[in-house]
């Protein structure tokens, strides 16, 4: 066991003792969103900077919540409702005596109100970047949704809307209805509409009114003009997560109501799981019991809070550890890059370093020109101290004392903490920052410093970041530049588009190019850095061929850094730099290029990185995430490369995909994923991520993102056609990309424990495949779905064992016993490769399938699933289970819905009288001719 194995739980000891003795507000503080005595506190709601001020927004947001707690109350059986709200307030609103926050930012709210340019229609959605059962990131409502009753007679009231959204985000389960395919053939080889649960009724509707469904199905669509309305009065009381605006729905499905056919996102990823069964099955539900008695819950409570002046001191460790790689130099740069062209305008900025004691260098500046960032950069520790010790508890303190002169207080400020020294006592001043209501930044410089470090970012809700102690790494100034103000105004802040590092030999050189798009331009800054020697020969070439030489540059030989702005906005377009390294030693050269957006109202894209935990223990895989967007719309076909630096190894390169298949849940969702499982060993691990988009690659995207509440075009009310105004379109249709696209961003660090010394026994099967798909294509079925590897995503598995059954339940709860089809001259791919394979049901589904009760089903539908079986035996999960009707179900007796069926038979029975009274007309008619002639007859023969 490693000395950091070991220490370890003493320090959880430690951790843990000093939370209890902690006070319940101050832990409340560090801990945001949690679940108390049935219910959930913190909930933070966030405006964006640009909503426009309306006061009527508030009471209408705290309406929807006060609603909604109510209704999830009922729908949770009594178990969970909405305790505590904070909203907070865009600071560019008019101060009206609202409360000063703390810890709280528009990044960290759950819930996201934004009306601006990208913002896809109204339509409510959640991200949900993760599998079955995990949270999502967050929910996002328009004001226009908020204020606009009109909406509610699609989407029901607000306040259910926000139970549908808020089953997504924090239990992970997904829509129950979908567009793509809005019916199904099920295993009686009859058409239903894809819903849950199959009791809610309604009826097909054609241009002129009620009709047939054969008149309104066309393969695996409407035909245009048809669409199938459900009754606005129903009987049945679920789900919530199919159509939550229908009154009598007031819980989600559950084992007896769930529709296991349906071709949802439920069933697919859920893996056929009703909702209800996964939200039992969540961390909250494992520790909370039904509420007693029959009194509802108290309305929740809400506060609103405002962020005042931001403020920014940067807590640096000058202990002799940092004279160790060059550790303060590095520092410096980023630091100074940090104040010179990161940090916003109007921010008030000041500067603390520590070794054994702290020491205040700057008090509070307000950045409002050059002047006063060269100013601060000049404040920056220019050497390290003799003594070897470093308190980080004694900087903090001094950074405290810095931020409470502006206002008597630290709330809403931000702390930058480098630390690289192994301080033991970092949990002695938990108390302290907690009850400050100052976020701290940490930055672990070097594998020395201690884990408690992460600790405390965690506690007060900074981020963290692990800056391996290599000369080419730029682990340093990225994470200077992804700490940004956390508002979510992406046109206030700065965005990287470039960030690289090489160890160049001599008389070589570092060429490369960054595409400026035209969503950026202002603002942007060339950086380049180098460790030994002199600075090295530049030249950057705009896409005009303009050149800029090293003169052109602005040099600190103190700093070792050279730096190009470029006046006005950028030329969008490819600009080339080549650094040549005329020395006669390697030299570690490094480049940053960052820019502003250049259009006040069109949002350029960013990319967000992430993984999906703090830390993780051999064998469990950690789970990489980048979103790429532009405001709320992902960008579709970028290339995005993750970074991995170890303590002590070689960076470890990994693509990222948005394929739907392995870690990654939705296809085309701008959420690029992978799993991570090439583990050097324990310890902290540095991730950075790097899109690229070709100018000649659409990157447009037809749909929305997340997962949305459904929105109902109209109903059948007493028999009666009333359709909703139409919704606005979610999706957009952009124009190609004339200039590509460049980024570059961190995503901060994660740790690894349990990695066994030598070579790693395999304990990575293949990935689980979700997106299974079975057509019947004339006399057999074809399969298709997305390779998985030889471990998880990656690589080349060796087999597929893939069964068919009649049953699907039979598949679902008992895959080794269904049908084994013969696969064996299917040759798996590299993963990530679409996969077909056809075979021909009738070899296997000739003789009945029988039950386990022992009775005899008989389907026209074959349930198929898969798995993948790698080298060493090793079994992934059983995929998604598919379908596929063996027939084609006959027009002439259709299955319609219950309505359909009484209309059906009112007309049938009126036809039926209607031909009983004509046959009665005839006969009598026949009858009184025949009278009349024989009358006439017998007058002819008396004559």
């Amino acid at each position: 066991m490693t000395p950091r194995d070991s220490a370890g739980p003493v320090r959880s000891l430690k951790f843990v003792t000093l939370l209890v003795a902690l006070s319940p507000d101050l832990l409340r503080w560090g801990a945001g969103l949690q679940l108390r005595d049935n219910g959930y506190e913190e909930l933070l709601v966030a405006l964006h900077p640009q909503v426009s001020e309306d006061p009527s927004l508030i009471p209408h947001i705290k309406e929807m919540i006060t609603e909604a707690s109510f209704y999830l109350f009922n729908a949770t059986k009594r178990r969970v409702f909405f305790r505590s709200i904070k909203i907070l307030i865009p600071a560019t609103w008019t101060a009206n005596n609202y409360s000063k926050v703390k810890q709280e930012s528009y990044e960290k709210a759950q819930v996201l109100v934004t009306d601006w340019h990208a913002a896809p229609g109204d339509s409510p959605h959640t991200l949900q970047y993760r599998g079955c059962g995990k949270e999502g990131k967050y929910i996002h409502f328009t004001p226009d949704f908020l204020l606009n009753d009109a909406l509610t007679a699609g989407y029901g009231s607000r306040g259910r809307v926000f139970v549908h959204e808020w089953a997504h985000l924090r239990w992970g389960v997904f829509d129950e209805y979908n567009r793509e395919k809005p019916f199904y053939i099920n295993g009686q080889n009859q058409v239903k509409v894809t819903r849950c649960s199959s009791d809610i009724t309604g009826v097909f509707v054609c241009e002129k009114g009620p009709c047939p469904q054969e008149n309104c199905i066309i393969s695996k669509l409407f035909k245009e003009g048809c669409m199938f309305l459900f009754n606005s009065t129903q009987h049945a009381t679920a789900s919530i997560m199919f159509m939550q605006s229908l009154p009598s729905v007031v819980e989600f499905c559950n084992a007896s109501t769930h529709n296991q056919e349906a071709p949802n996102l439920q069933n697919q990823l859920c893996s056929l799981r009703s909702a209800w069964d996964v939200i039992r099955a969540s961390g909250d539900f494992q520790h909370s019991e039904p509420m007693k008695g029959t009194e509802l819950p108290p309305p929740p409570t809400f506060t609103l809070l405002q962020a005042g002046d931001r403020v920014v001191c940067l807590v640096l460790d000058v202990s002799s550890r940092m004279a160790e790689a060059d550790r303060l130099l590095r520092l410096q740069q980023a630091a100074a890059f940090y104040l010179t062209h990161m940090v916003e305008s109007h921010t008030f900025v000041g500067i603390a370093s520590f070794n054994g004691q702290g020491e205040i260098r700057a008090q509070l500046h307000q950045i409002n020109s050059d002047d006063d960032r060269k100013l601060l950069v000049s404040y920056l520790p220019a050497a390290v101290s003799a003594e070897a010790e470093a308190s980080v508890c004694s900087g903090l303190k001094k950074g405290f004392e810095v931020v409470e002169k502006l206002k008597g207080k630290a709330f809403g400020s931000v702390m930058i903490l480098a630390a690289s020294g192994g301080d033991q006592r970092i949990s002695d001043c938990f108390l302290a920052a907690l009850s400050s209501g100052s976020t701290v930044h940490t930055l672990a410089l070097g594998s020395s410093a201690v884990d408690s470090l992460e600790e405390l970012a965690r506690l007060t809700g900074g981020l963290k970041f692990f800056v391996p102690d290599k000369s080419d790494s730029t682990s340093m100034i990225d994470a200077f530049s992804r700490i940004s103000s956390g508002t979510g105004d992406v046109f206030q802040q700065h965005i990287q588009l470039e960030s690289t590092g090489e160890t160049v030999k001599p008389h070589h050189q570092l060429t490369n190019s960054v595409t400026v798009d035209d969503g950026v331009g202002n603002d942007t800054t060339f950086l380049v850095t180098w460790q030994t020697g002199g600075p090295p020969e530049m030249v950057l070439r705009d896409p005009n061929g303009r050149k800029y030489h090293t003169d052109d540059f602005v040099t600190s030989l103190a700093l070792q850094t050279a730096r190009l702005w470029i006046p006005g906005t950028a030329q969008p377009g490819l600009w080339t730099y080549t650094l040549n390294n005329s020395h006669h030693s390697p030299q570690a050269l490094k480049v940053t290029v960052t820019s502003r957006a250049s259009l006040p109202a069109v949002p350029p894209a960013t990319v967000e990185a992430f993984v999906e935990r703090d830390s993780t223990r051999f064998p469990h895989p950690m789970m990489i995430y980048a979103i790429v967007r532009r405001g709320f719309y992902p960008i579709l076909n970028a290339t995005v490369t993750a970074t991995v630096e170890p303590e002590a190894a070689d960076p470890v390169t990994l693509r990222l995909l948005d394929d739907g298949a392995g870690a990654d849940v939705i296809k085309n969702d701008g959420i690029y994923s992978r799993y991570f499982f090439s583990f050097a060993g324990n310890g902290r691990y540095s991730l950075k991520v790097h899109v690229s988009h070709p100018a000649s690659v659409s990157a447009a995207t037809r749909s929305g993102p997340g997962s949305h509440a459904m929105y109902v075009p109209g109903y059948i009310t007493n028999g009666n056609i009333q359709m909703n105004a139409p919704r606005k379109p979610v999706g957009r249709s952009e124009e190609e990309q004339k200039w590509g696209l460049s980024r570059a961003a961190s995503g901060g660090s994660f740790s690894v424990l349990g990695v066994p010394a030598g070579p790693h026994p395999d304990m990575f099967p293949p990935c689980k495949i979700v997106d299974l798909e079975a057509v019947k294509v004339e006399e057999e079925v074809a399969l298709s779905w997305t390779a998985p590897g030889e471990d998880f995503d990656q690589g080349q598995a060796k087999s597929y064992e893939i069964r068919i059954s009649k049953s699907l339940q039979n598949i679902q709860d008992d895959f080794n016993s269904a049908i084994l089809v013969n696969s064996s001259k299917l040759k798996p791919q590299q993963a990530g490769t679409k996969e077909t394979f056809t075979f021909s049901p009738e070899l296997f589904t000739n003789g009945p399938e029988h039950q386990a009760d022992g009775e005899t089903q008989r389907s026209h539908r074959i349930y198929v699933a898969i798995r993948a079986v790698d080298r060493n035996s090793l079994r992934s999960a059983v995929s998604n289970v598919a379908q596929a009707s063996l027939s084609v179900p006959p027009n002439s007796t259709p299955v319609l819905a219950r309505d359909d069926l009484i209309l059906k038979g009112v007309l049938t029975a009126i036809s039926f009288i209607g031909v009983i009274c004509l046959t009665i007309v005839i006969i009598h008619c026949t009858l009184n001719r025949k009278k009349r002639a024989d009358k006439r007859g017998n007058e002819t023969k008396l004559l």
